[in-house]
């Protein structure tokens, strides 16, 4: 697919976010995440430790249930979309579309943004705007619903260990602390904003949205801004006709894709550490470890946070793994959930922007014939 034929049927805005997710765009975060591999092989790795994993029946067990929890995951976000749009798209078609919207996280800047790409996403699959703009907007609020109130309650139960091993009170914290912390209070800022946006009254909502672009460093984020802001009215007034069952199944749904996410994890270091207990209350911490983990990871500068990832992970789990088994566990884990979705999506894409492109060649043809 050539540039120029591309420009000639996408405008100015739509070449921006196809350009996004262009197949190149999986080459910066492989070069990132081959160099920190590299550098952590440099620094831990040790042959003999290495040599000691034993690929037996256990380890073989729990690496496929790891592999299940990967595409129950993908099941469970292609159940979310489909509840979100209410049945528009087919069982098929949202699993196609999961896989481009997760290579589009992991490879979109942050000039574009996730979100950006979603939207364009569904916007060519012949959804109403209103049904777009909720379902990206509704996504993004049912996901900080299940961190923001999550982890207060491990934290209830398990106290301050759920942020760093051997964690005994705040007196304790480090600078990981200190980022999660941060990062959590961000999250829920700017959950709470969607949330009262689309919920109970968007119009001041994207008047502060679009007053904050009257700060100098972020007046060329004004058109985004108001597009922001129409897009939570929009939202606003679709959700205004749902009912309770629709929320409950789209949570459910957001729930069992996230969960599955650290569970995968947990069944890796069982699979790896045989020494691991496996009763519920240490798996209950790992798996709280784990997510608090990934809320930092939320606002990693890297695309997917690559890199960020494979290094801070022997870190959170010093208390479970050896920081030689961290490294080929974190491999494995990211193989499986991050490159495998560039792959995956790299296959996917070309295709689904010709089948567009065709789409609206024929659409052009078909008009043409009318007029004449």
């Amino acid at each position: 697919m050539s540039k120029k034929s591309t420009e000639n049927h996408f405008d100015d805005k739509q070449q921006e976010v196809l350009k996004s997710i262009r197949i190149s765009r999986i080459i910066l975060p492989i070069m990132i995440g081959l160099g920190v591999v590299g550098y952590m092989l440099w620094k831990q790795f040790d042959p003999k430790e290495f040599a000691k994993i034993n690929w037996n029946n256990h380890t073989i067990f729990w690496v496929l249930l790891s592999l299940s929890f990967l595409v129950i995951r993908h099941i469970a976000y292609a159940k979310r979309l489909r509840i979100l749009s209410e049945k528009a798209f087919s069982w098929r078609k949202c699993v196609e579309l999961i896989f481009i919207w997760e290579f589009s996280s992991a490879v979109s800047p942050t000039s574009v943004g996730g979100s950006a790409v979603a939207l364009f996403i569904l916007a060519q699959e012949k959804l109403s705007t209103a049904k777009t703009a909720t379902i990206v907007l509704y996504s993004a609020i049912l996901d900080t619903i299940f961190f923001v109130g999550s982890l207060p309650i491990f934290f209830l139960i398990l106290g301050p260990d759920i942020i760093r091993p051997n964690m005994t009170g705040f007196d304790d914290i480090d600078g990981w602390g200190y980022t999660f912390l941060g990062a959590y209070l961000l999250m829920m800022t700017y959950g709470s904003i969607f949330f009262y946006g689309v919920f109970i009254n968007p119009k001041p909502i994207k008047k502060i949205i679009v007053g904050a672009t009257k700060i100098r460093w972020l007046r060329r984020f004004r058109h985004k801004a108001i597009d922001l802001g129409n897009d939570i009215i929009v939202a606003s007034k679709e959700m205004k006709r749902k009912n309770w069952k629709f929320h409950l199944s789209a949570f459910a749904s957001t729930a069992t894709a996230w969960s599955c996410r650290f569970l995968l994890l947990n069944c890796l270091i069982i699979a790896f550490v045989d020494s691991t207990p496996v009763d519920f209350m240490t798996q209950f911490k790992l798996y709280a470890r784990l997510e608090t983990m990934f809320v930092i990871m939320a606002f990693s500068p890297t695309p997917g946070g690559v890199g960020l990832a494979e290094a801070t992970f022997g870190g959170f789990v010093t208390d479970f793994v050896t920081k030689t088994l961290a490294l080929p566990i974190a491999i494995l884990w990211r193989l499986m959930t991050y490159y495998s979705y560039l792959l995956i999506g790299a296959i996917i894409i070309p295709n689904w922007i010709r089948n567009l492109i065709n789409e609206r060649k024929k659409k052009r043809l078909l008009s043409k014939t009318k007029i004449e």
